[in-house]
């Protein structure tokens, strides 16, 4: 028997059971092949009562369930006698420490608890953070999915909420005053179901406070019909959908213009509206970058990189969006590229945002002097936003 490891077991059960635990962590796993790094236990209040919630972090993948009290513990028991041999308990109280060591000898670790670190615990199914979009009374968020009629987020809608709220957060440096001086007309091209549009009307609107026209274009009908009606009853007079597509549709002068995730040129189709519209700002986050990856035909060395397909998809992919950015700045944008969301819930990640200079002198006829250099490098014949903006 061991009576360190069975005290700190006692001593977790007491600290679950009074609702002081504000996290345990089970590390140092015991076979280091495992693809299993740790495991994050937390209490969380649920409709049914207090539960379990464990997290398996995984080297790729994160696994999140929910079990009773009782379901728990046992679980905590035995991937301390098969998995892992370090526990950490940090309680309201004090925080204790279990370190087994592989020939089976314990070590417990107590200490008091960081002042005021734990002083109001809260086991909410999904903690109030910070964010951009509330959820409380948000229509669309309810009509969307991504919160239940008690205006709770859903466990399965929590990676497209942050995504909204990521998207938000790194547009909102560039949401000036100076965008809205005159009234705004926003255009998201590809508009979708609509979770990022309605995201952005809403805090511009409502957080904002400025006045705006926002149209979101999306090419199934049946998308937009949805979308306008949330619109309705979320009492977003100036957003609509209208039904086309990014190449056909005729938009009135566009201050914003928006395209995420637009397939292959369908991107470049709305960059070129951007610029010929004489945008304010153009926010693109590109995907299928087939066009340029047909047309690569680079010369020794650097075809050693293209003979390999995954390698080939992605040189295509950082080429495309280079020459977009070059093209963006040659037409006198300002360009941005970063991260949009993190790449374990898409690969398509990047984003390009491009900012009308208003002053300032561009040496136009060199970027395109770039431009061609890096076309001959790699054996391209033409950019289509080239071939757009040339007509």
């Amino acid at each position: 028997m061991n009576n360190k490891k069975d005290l700190f077991l006692s001593e977790l059960v007491l600290t679950i059971e009074s609702k002081e635990l504000s996290r345990l962590l089970l590390s140092n796993k015991r076979n280091k092949e495992s693809d299993l790094k740790n495991i994050i236990i937390t209490i969380v209040h649920l409709k049914k009562g207090y539960f379990l919630n464990f997290v398996y972090r995984h080297n790729t993948k994160d696994i999140t369930k929910n079990y009773t009290e009782a379901e728990g513990i046992e679980l905590i028991k035995q991937a301390l006698d098969n998995d892992f041999l370090n526990a950490d308990l940090y309680s309201k109280k004090q925080d204790i420490s279990l370190i087994i060591n592989p020939n089976g000898k314990t070590l417990v670790k107590v200490k008091n608890a960081d002042s005021g670190s734990c002083e109001s615990l809260n086991f909410s199914h999904d903690k109030t953070k910070d964010r951009l979009i509330k959820t409380a009374d948000n229509i669309y968020l309810r009509e969307l999915g991504i919160v239940n009629a008690d205006w709770e987020l859903r466990r399965e809608m929590s990676d497209k909420y942050k995504q909204i709220n990521k998207y938000i957060e790194l547009l909102k440096p560039y949401l000036t005053d100076l965008l809205f001086a005159k009234g705004c007309h926003i255009a998201d091209m590809g508009s979708g179901k609509g979770y990022l549009t309605f995201a952005l009307y809403d805090y511009i609107t409502n957080t904002l406070k400025k006045d705006v026209k926002m149209t979101g274009v999306e090419y199934r009908k049946d998308l937009v019909d949805t979308c306008n009606s949330i619109a309705e009853k979320s009492h977003f007079e100036n957003l609509h959908f209208i039904q086309g597509s990014i190449e056909a549709v005729k938009l009135d002068h566009v201050d914003i213009l928006i395209a995420l995730h637009a397939c292959d040129t369908a991107t470049d189709d709305a960059i070129y509206k951007g610029i010929m519209s004489g945008s304010s700002l153009i926010v693109c986050a590109p995907c299928c970058h087939k066009q340029i990856r047909k047309e690569l035909n680079p010369e020794k060395p650097l075809n050693h990189i293209t003979q390999y397909g995954i390698l080939k998809e992605r040189q295509a992919e950082m080429l495309t969006d280079t020459l977009r950015a070059m093209l963006m700045e040659a037409n006198g944008y300002k360009t941005h590229i970063f991260e949009f969301i993190a790449t374990e819930h898409t690969p398509k990640n990047v984003m390009i945002v491009g900012e009308k200079r208003t002053s300032g002198n561009i040496d136009k006829q060199q970027i395109l002097n770039d431009i061609a250099s890096l076309k001959q490098l790699y054996g391209i014949q033409k950019h289509y936003l080239e071939v757009l903006l040339e007509k």
